[in-house]
């Protein structure tokens, strides 16, 4: 299901980053008291009164700079705008309303989004009567809120769960006509359109040797021995230095069109050079394709450039930058030549396979009371944990349930071993499992 997509956005230094880590609940962004500190978007998953969404953090709104850093910053303001369905505005409850407050308002309004004006570092009632000085700049409403202390947080998420858009229906998963979903990610140059032309056998997408020809999400019907899958080739995510100084205005809009496609799809295929290797914006978005429970294969490309030695250091980076998906399939292959591409869907199918496998309630009690008498969870907090029974919840991703005394006492440690314990047993490979412990009283 896709997630609508909430950008924050203001001048620098009223308190983006800081608001933005006191939605998600962690902080993800750099916070600093130099104006201008964040210098690219972060995104992360949230939620308020039960509604699912993606926050954007941006960079600060500075239309007076002349130098490629902050021209980078209003494209991708610009373009975060024209791509969210909700905009919080941040404003400064404690400052006057100034020139850039101003044209940013007249910016918001031209864009017909549902816009959120926020006046940020409202800490006491004083801060509240100030605010009401920023009502000159034209909104109708103005929420004081203090992200430092979380001060009016409350009316803040019920305004952004009024205003997100009707939540959509979650498609079948187990509808067999339906085709595979495959978002393709990677950054500009990393072969995606070279790899689904390949897959066709005709020259379908663009293809050209300079980095950031895909401008848009392009959905692929492909036909392979008897089976169909659906291809989401997306625009290329650049590395952060190239999103700032690089003349693309539609760059910001690749990457949260990238998070669409991941949210549409089933298999997340990471391509990338491995000459170049894994970059940085390339694993935040495979961690938010983890977040979101898909099944996650990495394709090493261009492998016909490197020898056996260099191959092989290539897919220990790899591994090492992925560590949080050490359970990802990782395959080589060269979209130029051919070679490893119908590797590739094999490695696909035998995701797709592990991604919506179903495990009989009976077989997985058998297997579970041999992993608790070989390996029975450690005493935790002076209590002893005792299991009942297993079951699997859901497929897609693969979701288990297990009854248990003391849910609260199994440590980490032996969570993760149950969970790697039952992935290599059932062979759920290349999948996420989640498994869940739920309470449940002893019988008398």
């Amino acid at each position: 299901m896709t997630k609508p997509i909430v950008a924050v956005i203001g001048r620098p230094n009223v308190g983006k980053s800081t608001l933005f880590n006191r939605i998600i609940g962690r902080p993800l962004a750099i916070v600093h008291d130099q104006p201008g500190v964040t210098r690219d978007r972060h995104y992360a998953d949230a939620s308020s009164y039960g509604r699912d969404y993606t926050l954007v953090d941006t960079g600060g709104f500075d239309p007076g700079g002349d130098d490629d850093m902050k021209a980078g910053i209003i494209r991708q303001l610009k373009a975060a705008i024209e791509e969210a369905d909700v905009i919080l505005c941040v404003l400064d409850a404690t400052a006057p309303p100034s020139s850039v407050d101003s044209e940013e308002v007249r910016l918001l309004r031209r864009s017909s989004k549902p816009v959120i004006y926020l006046a940020n570092k409202a800490d006491t009632g004083r801060e509240d009567a100030l605010s009401t000085e920023l009502y000159r700049l034209g909104m109708e409403h103005l929420i004081p809120v203090s992200a430092l202390h979380g001060r009016g947080f409350d009316d803040l998420e019920r305004a952004i769960t009024d205003a997100l858009p009707p939540e959509e229906v979650e498609p079948e998963i187990e509808d067999e006509n339906r085709p595979l979903s495959i978002a393709v990610i990677g950054k500009p140059n990393a072969g995606k359109s070279s790899l689904i032309n390949r897959l066709l056998g005709e020259e379908r997408l663009l293809v050209d040797s300079r980095p950031g020809t895909t401008r848009d999400t392009i959905d692929t019907i492909v036909e392979r021995g008897g089976r169909r899958y659906k291809f989401v080739d997306t625009a290329g995510l650049r590395r952060k230095s190239k999103v700032i100084k690089g003349d693309d205005t539609v760059e910001a809009i690749s990457v949260m069109r990238a998070i669409r496609a991941i949210d549409r799809a089933e298999i997340v295929v990471l391509l990338f050079d491995a000459a170049e290797g894994v970059a940085e914006q390339d694993a935040k978005i495979l961690g938010l394709a983890v977040d979101r429970g898909r099944a996650i294969v990495i394709g090493l490309n261009k492998t016909d450039l490197l020898d056996r030695e260099e191959q092989k250091t290539a897919e220990e980076r790899a591994r090492d930058v992925l560590a949080f998906a050490s359970w990802a399939e990782l395959t080589t292959l060269s979209a130029k030549t051919g070679r490893g591409v119908d590797r590739l869907l094999k490695v696909v199918d035998h995701v797709a396979e592990s991604f919506r496998k179903r495990v009989k309630t009976g077989e997985l009690n058998r297997f579970f009371d041999t992993v608790l008498m070989t390996h029975p969870p450690p005493t935790s907090g002076g209590r002893a944990p005792r299991f009942y029974y297993i079951t699997q919840a859901s497929v897609a991703p693969p979701t288990f349930s297990i009854s248990t005394n003391h849910p609260d006492n199994i440590h980490f440690s032996y969570q993760r071993y149950v969970s790697n314990a039952i992935r290599k047993h059932f062979a759920f490979d290349g999948v996420p499992l989640r498994v869940y412990y739920r309470g449940k009283k002893p019988k008398k």
